[in-house]
């Protein structure tokens, strides 16, 4: 839930080509090859719901900076970005996950989690994205938590989130990487 950009299915040399058109714009707004939290925010921020998407920036800035030196680099972005528009289900729920554990401890804590929903929620509705869930953020992560945490020790470990979304469909939709949330910038 929660994904920003939309991809219709394509073919390989589509595929090929829009990466062409990433990477112009990335090294067009980023001639340095490297992207910092407060220009990544800017970006993000301008291209989707405005600055109410800004806590959900940063946390996607901290997923996409792999190697965690601050910035974001071109292989580090198109490695997300190829991640999102081909990678399998479980490849997707494995990216999400490190989007949802935000002190990068291995486990989902509720409070991780609820305040990530919480974020998107308020991005959801501000722009008016995609049809929000009738239920509340603080509902969704009691439902979550409930049908993920499958040992009850209070946190959902990656194993817990990839094989519990894998076997619900909600939950799936609710955690996966979809690209076809993802808008595909066009460079002029």
């Amino acid at each position: 839930m929660g994904q920003t950009a939309v991809l219709p299915p394509r073919r390989k040399e589509t595929y090929v080509m829009e990466l062409h058109v990433w990477y112009r714009k990335f090294i067009k707004e980023c001639p340095s090859g490297v992207i910092a939290l407060h220009e990544f925010r800017r970006h993000f921020c301008d291209g989707t719901v405005g600055p109410g998407s800004s806590e959900y920036a940063e946390q996607i800035f901290r997923t996409l900076d792999d190697n965690r030196d601050g910035a974001v680099d071109y292989q580090e972005y198109v490695t997300a970005v190829s991640l999102l528009i081909q990678g399998t289900p479980e490849e997707k729920l494995r990216w999400s996950f490190k989007l949802y554990d935000k002190d990068k401890d291995g486990a989902i804590s509720r409070s991780e989690m609820l305040e990530i929903m919480q974020t998107i929620y308020k991005m959801s509705l501000a722009a008016s994205l995609t049809k929000v869930d009738p239920q509340t953020a603080e509902e969704c992560t009691n439902r979550m938590f409930v049908r993920l945490d499958k040992d009850r020790n209070a946190v959902i470990s990656q194993q817990e989130f990839i094989e519990g979304a894998m076997r619900d469909e909600w939950i799936r939709t609710m955690l996966e990487c979809d690209p076809n949330t993802v808008e595909v910038p066009r460079s002029s």
